[in-house]
């Protein structure tokens, strides 16, 4: 015996899809995209926070030592989504919360997940290290305001279900 189950988010002849249903049809798309870009910029930024942090580009740099640069951020991008894919992925369900919040537009939804990615990398990173000055707690902030705002524009346009207008 068959037993025809409901389907969520798929509309058909019978029944009207919802508006939440409409949105959970993409809502795992939003956490690839976190999951993916927060990550990679994260880890960039946070290598480049600690190279000025450390007085690397204290003084004039050649061509070559900016690839060494790129060749250890490449190097170490394996570990930049071993220990980032759990706070991107909670970025990106802070996001798909925000989301289904009406009166929240898209551009102040991108600006409060950077908003908490800041906060988040400037109280567990910011206090690290022998600087602890505002330059310091301003750059591991943006190691998560960066790669927030980032990874929630890109799942804006590409994730969104588009709004129906007022007429």
């Amino acid at each position: 015996r068959s037993v025809d189950l409901p389907r969520v988010g798929m509309a058909n002849a019978k029944s009207k899809a919802t508006p939440t249903a409409a949105i959970g049809r993409d809502g795992m798309k939003r956490y690839l995209i976190f999951a993916a870009v927060v990550p990679l910029f994260g880890g960039f930024w946070l290598l480049l926070t600690m190279t000025i942090m450390g007085g690397y580009w204290t003084h004039p740099h050649k061509f070559a030592e900016v690839g060494k640069l790129l060749v250890v951020f490449v190097k170490s991008l394996q570990y930049s989504y071993l220990f980032g894919v759990v706070p991107a992925l909670m970025l990106g369900a802070v996001d798909d919360i925000l989301l289904h919040v009406k009166r929240i537009a898209p551009g102040l939804r991108v600006l409060l997940l950077g908003v908490i990615g800041f906060i988040a990398a400037a109280l567990i990173s910011g206090s690290r290290g022998q600087d602890r000055g505002l330059l310091q707690f301003v750059m591991y902030g943006l190691v998560g305001f960066l790669p927030a705002i980032i990874a929630a524009w890109i799942a804006h346009r590409l994730a969104d279900e588009p709004r129906p207008q007022p007429a």
